[in-house]
């Protein structure tokens, strides 16, 4: 019986293998840029012959230029640094709620060049102020735009649904921007784009899974597992304001999550629960501690029904509170949930307060928009 045997796998064609090494220096230079050819030398293990040549070509396609030289002397070739051509196109992130929208513009390593309160209603009026921030900002044109909203994002088309009421000048910003802008122009759900942001910049630099629970005026919650955003079959995964809690006096219905766990934890209701404990002040100013021991103790018990539930379908490891609601409460009223948590479920879950709070989503966009625009200018 002849034994089997695995197939050889072909070689790389020149112009593959250039690619690669193109590829591999530009995230090098993005990550711990700008370096010198001997720099790069040493991080790619390429000889000196190919890096001359991946310097040459991706200076010539306008993607790396000299910044500066480094060394003692300060001069020969050997000096020079490079960088990536950071103006080669601009960006832009938007934070769209139900009542505002904000906009930054950033160069394509994603540093911010300019933020804006965009015009709600017509959807011209605040693509025409998105096109002047950017032009303000630059020569450059924008490239690619990031809109972080409200509702589900289908992940198969992109598009945006309304599943709570959302305005229609809500809806119809996201099709102008998408039929007006001379840009790529993608929506992610926002609370998708706080998990990246969380787990890129903040609380959960360290963590493969997680679940990030979004407390705001609404609520939601987006699922990381092994180190990949889960959205789910239609973009609906992390829908927790519809689950079904006790405590609500109702259900839940397929376009009203007022008997849902929303109904324990939104802004609203922790208002109505602050008040309820003779505090009058803002959510925020509750949560943060100034309604007292009582109101918190029994906000972590409300919070702690949802993380429950995230820990018993996913077991995630920890669940990240986010939000205005999250960095105002602080490890302060994570630790009380954990407490509360560890009473109701057997699987070992962390509770860790964000670090970067409402401006999330903002960041997320901004990381999302850089990607995707180095995708397509990096070769992939």
């Amino acid at each position: 019986m002849t034994e089997a045997t695995a197939p050889v796998p072909s070689p790389a064609s020149p112009s593959t293998a250039r690619a690669i090494n193109d590829r591999l220096a530009l995230h090098l230079l993005q990550d711990a840029g700008p370096l010198t050819a001997t720099q790069l030398k040493t991080r790619t293990g390429l000889s000196r012959p190919s890096v001359a040549d991946l310097v040459d070509r991706l200076t010539e396609a306008g993607l790396i230029e000299v910044v500066g030289e480094s060394g003692e002397q300060r001069r020969g070739p050997n000096a020079k640094l490079y960088g990536i051509v950071a103006r080669r196109a601009h960006l832009a992130a938007l934070d769209v709620r139900t009542d505002r929208v904000t906009a930054v513009v950033t160069d394509l390593l994603g540093h911010p060049l300019a933020e804006a309160a965009l015009p709600v209603g017509a959807p011209e009026d605040a693509v025409a102020a998105l096109l002047r921030t950017a032009h303000e900002a630059g020569a450059a044109p924008l490239h690619t735009v990031v809109v972080g909203a409200p509702g589900l994002v289908t992940p198969a088309t992109g598009e945006l649904r309304d599943t709570i009421g959302l305005p229609a000048w809500h809806r119809d910003l996201v099709t102008g921007l998408q039929r007006t802008l001379p840009a790529t122009v993608a929506v992610e759900n926002e609370t998708n784009l706080a998990a990246l942001a969380e787990q890129r910049l903040g609380a959960a630099r360290d963590l493969d899974s997680f679940v990030l629970l979004w407390l705001g005026a609404g609520v939601g919650a987006a699922v990381v597992l092994d180190g990949r955003l889960r959205r789910g079959a239609s973009g609906g995964a992390g829908e927790i304001g519809f689950l079904p809690v006790p405590g609500t006096g109702g259900l839940p219905s397929a376009a009203d999550c007022a008997g849902g766990f929303h109904a324990l934890v939104g802004r609203d209701a922790v208002t109505a629960l602050a008040h309820e404990h003779g505090f009058q002040g803002t959510a925020e100013q509750a949560v943060a501690g100034a309604a007292g021991e009582t109101f918190l103790e029994a906000l972590a018990e409300r919070l702690a029904l949802g993380a429950a539930a995230a820990a018993a379908l996913l077991d995630p490891g920890c669940v990240v509170l986010a939000g205005e609601l999250g960095r105002a409460g602080g490890p302060a009223l994570a630790a009380r949930v954990a407490d509360r948590l560890a009473k109701l479920t057997p699987v070992p879950t962390e509770i860790r307060a964000t670090t970067l709070g409402d401006p999330a989503v903002l960041a997320g966009a901004r990381l999302a928009a850089r990607e995707a625009a180095q995708a397509v200018l990096f070769g992939g």
